[in-house]
């Protein structure tokens, strides 16, 4: 999966500081009691309740304040990705299925599965083919943003924060009819990454010239015994050399922080590792579309007293599926997590994390950007002249236990490619993080 360089942002943190009830289906059903335009404040939030998760709205203290101007925007605006991207899925639908322990096998590009035909209440493998869908949905070339990293603790930002940039690069699973009427949508010829992605730290003075190049690998898509876990190479400025780091255990507590690995983007791990439930669709609130400009536009947009909202901003009402996510692993903090999607983009809206106990723990939401509205940095590349990316421009957590969480802000990130493949090849060349130094 194409994450975001928090991903990443979160890893270099690490290495800097020491039975289930069905949702109910008919939740956020009936005319919404708002309107396109109306502008929400603190006194008029009991409207948006029936169209917000109730884990959600049951710790609203924390996301809506005096003050809040949370603006209506459109009720499912059609965000239908590039047209190369929907070709690519017309093309191999049908091909792909889901193999042993929730695997995916015979995909090449595009959505894996037919989004409208999954059949939530009657496919027991529906949840599998979702988050495949997910894994592999639309997000242009990857990412290339600048950063910013906050902590959090019960209202008060900590001075602990990173700033750098990142990118990663798709390698495989590409959409440009050239790749893949060549070399089946491999950047080249016989690829074995799904992605790279790769970060610096530019701040603060104490981490400056951290960098870290992961690679998530196309075996990641095998069944569990076979999966392949992401390899990941730090270059650390006081060692003056690289290390690489182990990412197996990415469900342990990164150091500092209230993620763990793959709570990046909701979900940023390997899909074959859990197992997958599809709990219903319903009709939710989300701001999936951002009108303000923060990090690295603005560095003075209000998040709220707590610094973890985004009630200042647009939200538009969506339908969303409900997916469950349940461990293999034994030793996983987590119960499950349940995870509300974009029902026709796969943008990850909320999610919600219970410990071992059946306690929710975590809540974990995000803000998005659409490249269509104005994105003048996005720009398109041959085969795709228009981006048309909704995409994760901002990934917020609280931890509902202790009251601290974290903010990721990414608002200028974009999905072109870099112009050539040889820049290509030294951008993802391990050597690269010594050279220079």
């Amino acid at each position: 999966m194409i994450r975001s360089y928090s991903c990443i942002a979160v890893m270099a943190a690490a290495l800097l500081l020491p039975p289930v009830a069905r949702a109910q289906e008919d939740a956020g059903t009936g005319a919404p009691p708002f309107r396109e335009g109306d502008v929400i404040t603190f006194d008029q939030i009991d409207k948006l309740r029936q169209f917000l998760p109730p884990e959600f709205w049951a710790n609203r203290d924390f996301f809506f304040y005096e003050g809040m101007k949370l603006e209506i925007g459109p009720t499912q605006r059609d965000y239908s990705p590039a047209p190369a991207f929907e070709q690519a899925s017309t093309q191999f639908k049908g091909q792909p299925r889901v193999g042993p322990d929730d695997s995916l096998e015979n995909y090449t590009a595009g959505y894996a599965f037919t989004p409208e035909e999954i059949d939530c209440q009657n496919d027991p493998q529906a949840g599998t083919k979702h988050m495949w869908n997910f894994t592999y949905r639309w997000e242009g070339d990857g990412t290339d943003a600048k950063f910013y990293y906050s902590y959090w603790d019960r209202g008060e930002e900590l001075p602990l924060f990173f700033q750098g940039t990142s990118k990663s690069i798709r390698m495989s699973r590409r959409v440009e009819p050239s790749l893949l009427e060549t070399q089946d949508g491999d950047l080249f010829r016989g690829e074995k990454r799904t992605n790279t992605f790769g970060i610096e730290v530019d701040a603060p003075f104490d981490a400056r010239g951290i960098q870290v190049m992961t690679y998530r690998y196309k075996d990641s898509d095998k069944p569990l015994a076979q999966t392949k876990n992401d390899d990941t190479w730090v270059y650390v400025p006081t060692l003056r050399r690289v290390r690489r780091i182990s990412t197996a255990q990415r469900t342990d507590a990164v150091s500092g922080t209230d993620f763990t690995f793959d709570d990046l983007l909701s979900f940023s791990g390997i899909v074959p590792q859990y197992k997958w439930e599809c709990l219903g669709e319903q009709q939710i609130l989300a701001p999936v579309n951002s009108r303000v400009k923060a990090y690295p536009y603005s560095e003075d947009h209000n998040f709220g007293p707590y610094g973890l909202s985004y009630a200042d901003d647009r939200w538009e009402l969506r339908k969303a599926v409900k997916v469950r996510m349940i461990p293999k692993n034994a030793d996983h903090p987590y119960h499950h997590k349940d995870i509300y999607l974009d029902a026709q983009t796969y943008l990850p809206l909320y999610s919600f994390a219970y410990d071992q106990k059946q306690e929710l723990w975590k809540i974990i939401w995000h803000n998005g950007r659409y490249s269509g509205d104005g994105f003048e940095e996005y720009k398109g590349w041959d085969e795709v002249p228009e981006p048309m990316d909704l995409r994760t421009v901002s990934d917020t957590i609280v931890n509902i236990q202790t009251g601290t969480g974290n903010r990721i802000e990414f608002w200028n990130a974009i999905g072109t490619p870099l112009s050539s493949k040889g820049k290509v090849r030294r951008y993802i060349d391990v050597g690269r993080l010594t050279k220079g130094r």
